[in-house]
Protein backbone atom coordinates (compact mmCIF):
# COMPACT_ATOMS: atom_id res chain seq x y z
CA UNK A 1 0.00 0.00 0.00
CA UNK A 2 2.20 3.01 -1.19
CA UNK A 3 0.94 6.65 -0.76
CA UNK A 4 2.08 10.16 -1.47
CA UNK A 5 4.90 11.64 0.21
CA UNK A 6 3.95 13.99 2.95
CA UNK A 7 6.23 17.00 4.60
CA UNK A 8 6.56 15.58 7.57
CA UNK A 9 7.74 12.42 8.78
CA UNK A 10 5.22 10.81 10.82
CA UNK A 11 5.31 9.23 14.38
CA UNK A 12 4.26 6.48 16.44
CA UNK A 13 3.60 5.85 20.66
CA UNK A 14 5.23 3.01 21.78
CA UNK A 15 1.42 2.19 23.71
CA UNK A 16 0.31 2.92 19.61
CA UNK A 17 2.48 0.21 18.45
CA UNK A 18 1.91 -1.96 21.48
CA UNK A 19 -1.72 -2.03 21.01
CA UNK A 20 -1.75 -2.10 17.45
CA UNK A 21 1.07 -4.68 16.39
CA UNK A 22 -0.74 -8.11 16.97
CA UNK A 23 -3.15 -7.02 14.07
CA UNK A 24 -0.31 -7.83 11.45
CA UNK A 25 -1.01 -3.97 10.36
CA UNK A 26 2.59 -3.32 11.38
CA UNK A 27 5.95 -3.92 10.45
CA UNK A 28 8.48 -3.14 12.90
CA UNK A 29 12.03 -2.38 11.21
CA UNK A 30 14.84 -2.00 13.89
CA UNK A 31 18.18 0.09 12.20
CA UNK A 32 20.44 -0.69 15.20
CA UNK A 33 23.35 -1.95 14.72
CA UNK A 34 22.94 -6.09 14.78
CA UNK A 35 24.68 -6.38 18.50
CA UNK A 36 22.03 -3.81 20.12
CA UNK A 37 19.22 -5.87 17.82
CA UNK A 38 20.60 -9.09 19.05
CA UNK A 39 20.94 -7.79 22.57
CA UNK A 40 17.35 -6.28 22.77
CA UNK A 41 14.56 -5.83 20.27
CA UNK A 42 10.67 -5.38 19.84
CA UNK A 43 9.26 -8.89 19.72
CA UNK A 44 8.59 -9.59 15.93
CA UNK A 45 10.73 -6.73 14.80
CA UNK A 46 13.34 -7.13 11.83
CA UNK A 47 16.55 -6.25 11.84
CA UNK A 48 18.60 -3.71 8.89
CA UNK A 49 21.48 -2.71 10.46
CA UNK A 50 21.81 0.57 8.62
CA UNK A 51 22.08 3.46 11.73
CA UNK A 52 25.51 4.19 11.28
CA UNK A 53 24.84 4.97 7.47
CA UNK A 54 22.18 7.23 8.02
CA UNK A 55 24.10 8.73 10.56
CA UNK A 56 26.63 9.53 7.98
CA UNK A 57 24.03 10.65 5.53
CA UNK A 58 24.13 7.41 3.40
CA UNK A 59 20.73 6.29 2.32
CA UNK A 60 22.27 3.52 -0.02
CA UNK A 61 22.29 0.75 2.44
CA UNK A 62 18.74 1.32 3.12
CA UNK A 63 17.94 2.17 -0.14
CA UNK A 64 19.32 -1.37 -1.52
CA UNK A 65 16.83 -3.33 1.55
CA UNK A 66 13.37 -1.81 0.62
CA UNK A 67 12.84 -5.41 -1.85
CA UNK A 68 12.75 -7.05 1.85
CA UNK A 69 10.16 -4.55 3.16
CA UNK A 70 6.28 -5.20 2.78
CA UNK A 71 4.59 -2.38 1.00
CA UNK A 72 1.27 -3.17 1.88
CA UNK A 73 1.81 -2.93 5.81
CA UNK A 74 3.01 0.40 7.66
CA UNK A 75 6.81 -0.25 8.33
CA UNK A 76 7.66 1.53 11.91
CA UNK A 77 11.60 2.44 12.34
CA UNK A 78 12.68 1.96 15.57
CA UNK A 79 16.97 3.12 16.75
CA UNK A 80 17.98 3.83 20.13
CA UNK A 81 16.03 7.29 20.92
CA UNK A 82 14.31 7.95 17.16
CA UNK A 83 16.23 10.28 15.98
CA UNK A 84 18.06 8.20 12.84
CA UNK A 85 15.40 6.29 12.49
CA UNK A 86 13.23 9.45 11.26
CA UNK A 87 15.76 9.75 8.80
CA UNK A 88 15.10 6.34 7.91
CA UNK A 89 11.08 6.81 7.91
CA UNK A 90 11.58 9.99 5.26
CA UNK A 91 13.30 7.53 3.17
CA UNK A 92 10.80 5.11 2.72
CA UNK A 93 8.22 7.82 2.54
CA UNK A 94 9.89 9.48 -0.14
CA UNK A 95 9.81 5.99 -1.91
CA UNK A 96 6.12 5.32 -1.16
CA UNK A 97 5.93 3.80 1.66
CA UNK A 98 3.45 3.81 4.35
CA UNK A 99 5.80 4.50 7.23
CA UNK A 100 6.28 5.71 10.71
CA UNK A 101 8.87 6.61 13.48
CA UNK A 102 8.51 4.31 16.53
CA UNK A 103 8.74 7.82 19.05
CA UNK A 104 11.14 7.64 21.56
CA UNK A 105 12.99 4.90 20.15
CA UNK A 106 13.81 1.76 22.11
CA UNK A 107 14.49 4.14 24.92
CA UNK A 108 10.77 4.83 24.58
CA UNK A 109 9.55 1.27 24.06
CA UNK A 110 11.70 0.43 27.29
CA UNK A 111 10.55 3.02 28.99
CA UNK A 112 7.16 2.32 28.11
CA UNK A 113 7.38 -1.48 29.06
CA UNK A 114 8.76 -0.20 32.41
CA UNK A 115 6.53 1.91 33.47
CA UNK A 116 8.99 4.88 34.16
CA UNK A 117 8.28 7.86 35.58
CA UNK A 118 10.33 8.98 33.21
CA UNK A 119 8.49 8.08 30.14
CA UNK A 120 5.36 8.80 31.75
CA UNK A 121 6.48 12.75 32.66
CA UNK A 122 7.93 12.74 29.04
CA UNK A 123 4.78 11.36 27.78
CA UNK A 124 2.52 14.05 29.51
CA UNK A 125 4.64 16.80 28.36
CA UNK A 126 4.55 15.71 24.72
CA UNK A 127 0.15 15.70 24.96
CA UNK A 128 0.74 19.11 26.66
CA UNK A 129 3.32 20.81 23.73
CA UNK A 130 1.59 21.36 20.42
Amino acid sequence: MHRAVLCCVSKISPPELDERRSSGDYYVLDIRPSESYRREHIEGSHNVPVYGDLRRGDEGELRRSLAELPDDRTVVTVCKAGIVARKATSVLEKEGYDAATLAGGMRGWNGYQNGSVGYRLRSAIGRLLP
